[in-house]
Order: C-alpha cells, then sequence, then structure tokens
C-alpha cells in the first residue's frame, strides 16, 4: 500500500513523506508533488519526522533474567523510545557464547515482534565472558550476531584482546570493548574525585578507563583492524580516541545520555538510582562528551539499557546493582540537547543512525529512494514524567523517574509496517 505522511517537519522543513510497502520512495517539501491517487494519506502537522533509531548497546536480559527484563518486553520499550534496530549483549544465563543462544534470542524476538524492532545479539568475545578463552565466534556469525564484546567483563589480556579483534575482523565483526582496568579500584562504587571523598564511597579513577582504551587503539592501529570503545564516560577517553583518529585508526566510540546530562553529584545522599558501569563522573567530564558528540570524535549515542528488579536498586550501595533502564526515555533525553542547541536535529539523526548504521552494517532509512520505510513521528513539544505505570520495560531503575521530559514518539513504522 502507498501511504503519503504529510506536513511533516524533517530537520525544521515541513515535508511529505511517500512510501510504497516496505520501502521510501520519495520525500519532497510539503504540498510540492500532489500524492497518488489512492494514496493513504497521514496528516503529521506539528510532528517531527524521523528515521527509527539504531541502539546499538542493550541488555535485554532473555535468557536466564527474564524478571528483570525479556526480548519481548526489551523491545515493545524499543519500539515506543523511537528504536528500529537494537543490539542485544552477551551477559544472558547462558552467556551467549553460542550458537543455541543466538537462535533463541532471535527466535523470541521473531516471534513477540514479527515486524520490528529488529533484534541484532553480539556474540561474546570469550567463553563465558570470562577473558581467558575465545568464543566461537564463525558459529555465533552464522547464528545471526553482528559484532562482539565481553561487555560489563573487561578483557585484561592483551594477547586475548588482539585475537578476538583479528577473528572478528576475519568474519566481518566488529569488536566494542567495555575499557577499564579491572585490577584498578575493584569493588569501586562510583568515580573517583572529591564527590568520593566526602561520601566516604570507594571510586574509579578516570584512567582506569582510558588505560584500557589505549591499549585498544593501539592495537587497532597495529593491527591495522578496527575497535569500537564503549560507554565513553571521561574526558582522557576522548583525547584518547581524538588521538587515535588523528593516526587513522579505525576506532569508533559511543558514549550514552546520562553522561550527557548528570555527573557525580547526582551520587549525594548515597542515590543507588545513580549507580551505574562506568560511573557518572565529573561535571568538565561531561562538558567534554558534549563537545565531542558535537565534533564527532565520539560517533554514536546508545542507551546501555540495563534494567534491573526494584529490590537490585533499592538496597545499600555497596548491594545495588549497577545500570539504568534506557530505552524509553533516550529519545527525550537527547531531545533535551537539541532543544538546548548543544546539538542540532540533523546530528542526532548522524549520532542514533546514520553511524550506527554504518560501524555495525545495518539497513538504515536516510530518506532517499529505495531506503527502508523506518521512521518515526515524534511530538517536540509533549511534556511526560516517566513513571512505574508509563514506560515499557520492566525496569523502572533510572534517575530521571518522576522528572518531566519533554518530546515523545507518537507513531512508528518499521519496514513500512505501522506499529502504533
Amino acid at each position: 500500500m502507498t501511504l503519503c505522511i504529510r506536513n511533516a517537519l524533517h530537520l525544521e522543513a515541513p515535508v511529505d513523506l511517500l512510501v510504497d510497502g516496505d520501502h521510501v520512495v520519495s520525500m519532497t517539501p510539503a504540498g510540492h508533488v500532489p500524492p497518488p491517487e489512492g494514496c493513504e494519506i497521514f496528516e503529521a502537522r506539528g510532528l517531527v519526522l524521523m528515521p527509527s533509531l539504531i541502539d546499538a548497546h542493550v541488555h535485554l536480559r532473555e535468557p536466564g533474567y527474564e524478571y528483570k527484563e525479556t526480548v519481548a518486553t526489551g523491545l515493545e520499550a524499543a519500539a515506543r523510545g523511537g528504536f528500529g534496530s537494537v543490539m542485544c549483549m552477551a551477559n544472558t544465563r547462558p552467556v551467549n557464547d553460542n550458537a543455541a543462544v543466538t537462535t533463541y534470542m532471535l527466535s523470541q524476538a521473531a516471534k513477540s515482534h514479527p515486524n520490528g524492532p529488529r533484534l541484532y545479539p553480539m556474540a561474546a568475545a570469550t567463553i563465558g565472558l570470562k577473558g581467558q578463552e575465545i568464543a566461537p565466534l564463525a558459529e555465533l556469525a552464522e547464528a545471526g550476531c553482528r559484532a562482539v564484546s565481553n561487555d560489563g567483563v573487561p578483557i585484561s589480556s592483551s594477547e586475548i584482546m588482539r585475537r578476538v579483534m583479528e577473528y572478528a575482523a576475519d568474519l566481518g565483526l566488529v569488536m566494542s570493548d567495555h575499557c577499564e582496568d579491572p585490577t584498578l579500584a575493584p569493588g569501586w562504587l562510583m568515580n573517583e574525585g572529591v564527590a568520593s571523598g566526602q561520601l566516604g564511597l570507594k571510586g574509579q579513577p578516570v584512567v582506569g578507563e582510558a588505560l584500557q582504551a589505549a591499549r585498544d587503539i593501539m592495537l587497532a592501529e597495529y593491527l591495522r583492524l578496527p575497535v569500537h570503545i564503549a560507554h565513553v564516560s571521561c574526558a582522557m577517553t576522548v583525547d584518547i580516541i581524538r588521538w587515535g583518529k588523528a593516526r587513522g585508526v579505525a576506532v569508533s566510540a559511543e558514549t550514552c545520555p546520562h553522561y550527557l546530562l548528570l555527573d557525580e553529584t547526582a551520587m549525594e545522599d548515597y542515590n543507588t538510582a545513580c549507580k551505574v558501569s562506568p560511573p557518572l563522573r565529573s561535571a568538565a567530564d561531561r562538558e567534554a562528551l558534549v563537545k565531542a558528540i558535537a565534533d564527532g570524535t565520539i560517533d554514536i549515542i546508545v542507551t546501555d539499557h540495563a534494567p534491573h528488579a526494584l529490590h537490585e536498586k533499592e538496597t545499600s550501595m555497596d548491594e545495588a546493582m549497577k545500570g539504568f533502564t534506557g530505552l524509553d526515555v533516550a529519545l527525550s533525553l537527547i531531545w533535551g540537547l537539541v532543544h538546548d542547541m548543544a546539538i542540532c536535529e540533523a546530528d542526532l539523526h548522524r549520532l542514533c543512525c546514520r553511524r550506527p548504521a554504518e560501524i555495525f552494517h545495518l539497513p538504515c532509512n536516510g530518506f532517499a529512494p529505495g531506503d527502508p520505510a523506518d521512521f518515526i513521528l515524534f511530538d517536540p513539544a509533549e511534556a511526560w514524567t516517566p513513571s512505574v505505570n508509563n514506560l515499557y520495560s520492566k525496569g523502572h531503575n533510572t534517575p530521571f523517574l518522576g522528572q518531566e521530559l519533554r518530546g515523545r514518539v507518537k507513531h512508528h513504522w518499521i519496514g513500512g509496517v505501522r506499529l502504533f
């Protein structure tokens, strides 16, 4: 069926989008080209037209931790948050280090969301995420994995890291690394700095992240292979990534909305809702990250969606799990950066759609003829407050719970099929 989205705003200009089946036919200035006879008309005046977003870093918990999240609930949160594709991490139970787990994840996605969002599992880099023996990456790639990561468990052995990068590259997979020196400040609870001293909590220094990022980038240069730096949280790592890119290294990097909007002072009053890995850093680190997404040093924004049950966050600081749920709220948070002119709308499309598609070789809608008809209509004026009653994820563990946000996804099409 032919569909015309009429009078939507795209990059601040009114446009009409013509879709035929699962692909884009054209996007033209509003009113310039009459829609074909018999075309379905959808009036979108006042709504912003964007491509469906890509989240290259989520934890869907299934199999093994279904009490936190399932593939079905996670993909529903993704759809409602504007994401048409998500890449899920391997730290499930059992770990996604064999084809059976990958196949199970994909079958759960097909069963619950046959029209999308699309799920792209990440293979575990090592067996059991233990960092000792490389996982059977060829088997995992054949089963449907699109990238490799030991996320949450840094690979301390440079030899293992080298071999994973080489093996992954041979298969056309990108290695995404959780950068943390596990021997530096084990048992940390927050960023090491003035705030940790005042609160009497063990902190992790920024150099713990930057050291491993530097190792990865030097390995990538030596091997002439790509590497992706996960959830960058501090200015020192940004500087190292900028150095690597200036040398021509094929390094890409991501950060998350919470590192762009919050800093370590959010941990005041021992707020376990703000405990995350890597930790929230200093105000200066936050400012450096905002500059880095604007100038392209950091390539993409991801959610690092990490849902937890209520009892896992509402406990002592020592026992509280690290991580935030993010799929439901991410676009509203990023739109706040657009509203504040820290980035522009075109930057948002680059950070959340085009660049993740380029890095991980995923389909992407650039609104050119023939592109996949994956798009959302977003109301930039709608104010809403995240609560346990309006989040689609099972996890409600976000520090933005109860805070008024502006902007919300109203409609979503994937492959030309309207989800809501």
